[in-house]
């Protein structure tokens, strides 16, 4: 029976082993795993203690031996490297009294194989005080140990992508949110959307049911957490205010049977910096059914999102006075002129001896100057009024639904406005000249804008005329 046996077996003695321990315990030790650990030499001691007196031919199968004697003469290449880490545990138990033990070990085959095995012994009856006869059997867990640390390195490969990938990743639950909406429909609701509109509160329910299950490290970066815990802890904080609108959205599309979404969305940092996302939702295939399982990736496209608008500025506004530029100017004429409101009302403008400032001091000066009249109409003119910079010098203020009263407030403010400006600021003071027109509906728009020149070049003229009648004065 023992040699036919289909299992690994060994005959060995132990008796060298029970007399290594006698030994220590005489000598005071109490502690086996601490004094091992104290000098390795002492565990390759023990390891040596061991005598094979007989395998069976299972046993020189496995391990490659063409018999007993090969075998035990080359034992050293059998049992070596992490064999005598995995022995530690056999030999507490053996010091702790125990006649039978189970452990996992490694040895190796006289080819070089690795073997991992599972180890079961018995000190056999009649021997437990010499521990002469010990029966070891040997299990071949090789593939078994294989397959576990391949599924161990799989685990851990999709751990780390999802722990170190460069976008914010989410994983939540979404089954209570599942429940709700199913709810809903039980009851006979169909149009989904009005349904929302009337009861807004459900949005707010929906986003309270969901668990938020993981996140990774990039997650805590982007919203300046220090840890999941405090993340979690202050959710709230950051999904908020615009956060609705786009969750209510994103409701309707599940409603829909939108099980893969995306959208940008803004969220908050904790920090309370605004963040502008670009968020990819997607319940995972083997969830379909309850929604159990939400993987989100969350990309900041705050940049983009500041580029995008400072270009959209640059295209609609004049960079020296950041008033509104020609194009704006031109399309706000073109929208007005199709949908009012009426009255429409226009003030040109137009500073006077700019070209002089110039010439004599430099462009520089000149800039100054139109960045203090930039000043001064931003501060002048409220919306839905614009002022604009049309050209060089020239600037335009678009009122509509401004009567002719209306309009005349404006520019005297714009006058009262300049008078303190020329106060604060010393060195050049801007003169201007001014035009207003108004028209009604049905007045082309043209017609309007034209009437305003006029009246702006008159009152350039008379400007200049008394500015030439006072040089003449003086020099009288």
């Amino acid at each position: 029976m023992f040699d036919l046996a289909p299992v690994s077996l060994w005959m060995e003695d132990y008796s060298e082993l029970r007399q290594l321990f006698d030994q220590w315990r005489a000598n005071g030790v109490v502690d086996l795993l601490a004094f091992l650990r104290e000098d390795p030499q002492r565990l390759a001691r023990c390891s040596q203690s061991y005598k094979v007196l007989r395998v069976n031919q299972y046993t020189l199968d496995l391990f490659k031996a063409p018999d007993q004697q090969t075998l035990q003469g080359r034992l050293h290449e059998v049992f070596r490297g992490d064999m005598l880490d995995s022995i530690v545990s056999e030999l507490l138990a053996l010091w702790q009294g125990q006649l039978s033990f189970e452990t996992r070990s490694v040895n190796y085959a006289l080819d070089g194989r690795r073997l991992d095995v599972q180890v079961r012994a018995r000190v056999l009856p009649g021997y437990e005080d010499s521990w002469s006869r010990v029966l070891v059997s040997l299990e071949d867990v090789t593939t078994e140990v294989q397959s576990t640390l391949q599924l161990q390195r799989s685990e851990q490969y999709a751990r780390d992508l999802f722990e170190y990938s460069p976008v914010s990743l989410w994983v939540e639950d979404f089954r209570e949110v599942k429940r709700l909406l199913d709810e809903v429909r039980a009851k006979g609701i169909s149009d989904f959307r009005t349904f929302l509109k009337v009861h807004p509160e459900f949005v707010t329910r929906c986003m309270q049911e969901i668990h938020v299950l993981d996140v990774n490290r990039q997650t805590l970066q982007m919203f300046g957490a220090q840890s999941k815990a405090q993340l979690l802890q202050n959710l709230p904080k950051i999904f908020r205010g615009e956060m609705y609108e786009s969750f209510a959205e994103q409701l309707q599309d599940l409603w829909d049977g939108k099980l893969v979404q995306q959208r940008e969305v803004v969220n908050y940092a904790l920090t309370g910096d605004v963040l502008h996302i670009h968020l990819e939702f997607s319940i995972m295939s083997s969830h379909m059914e309850n929604w159990g399982l939400v993987l989100l990736s969350l990309v900041d496209i705050t940049a983009r999102k500041k580029a995008e608008a400072y270009l959209e500025y640059l295209g609609k506004h004049d960079v020296l006075t950041q008033l509104r530029n020609r194009a704006f100017y031109t399309e706000e004429l073109n929208r007005l002129s199709r949908k009012g409101p009426w009255p429409l009302s226009l003030i040109a403008i137009d500073m006077n001896g700019l070209k002089g400032v110039n010439d004599e001091h430099g462009h520089a000066a000149g800039d100054a100057m139109l960045r203090r009249m930039g000043e001064v109409l931003a501060k002048a003119v409220d919306a839905p009024a614009c002022a604009a910079r049309i050209g060089g010098d020239e600037f335009m203020v678009l009122l509509p639904a401004t009567d002719e009263r209306g309009a005349q407030a404006v520019q005297e403010r714009i006058l009262s406005l300049l008078e303190l400006n020329n106060q604060f600021y010393p060195g050049h003071t801007i003169h201007v000249s001014m035009g207003m027109a108004c028209g009604h509906e049905g007045t082309p728009i043209e017609s309007i804008v034209q009437r305003a020149d006029q009246a702006m070049y008159a009152e350039k003229a008379r400007a200049y005329q008394a500015r030439t009648r006072d040089r003449r004065l003086s020099e009288a």
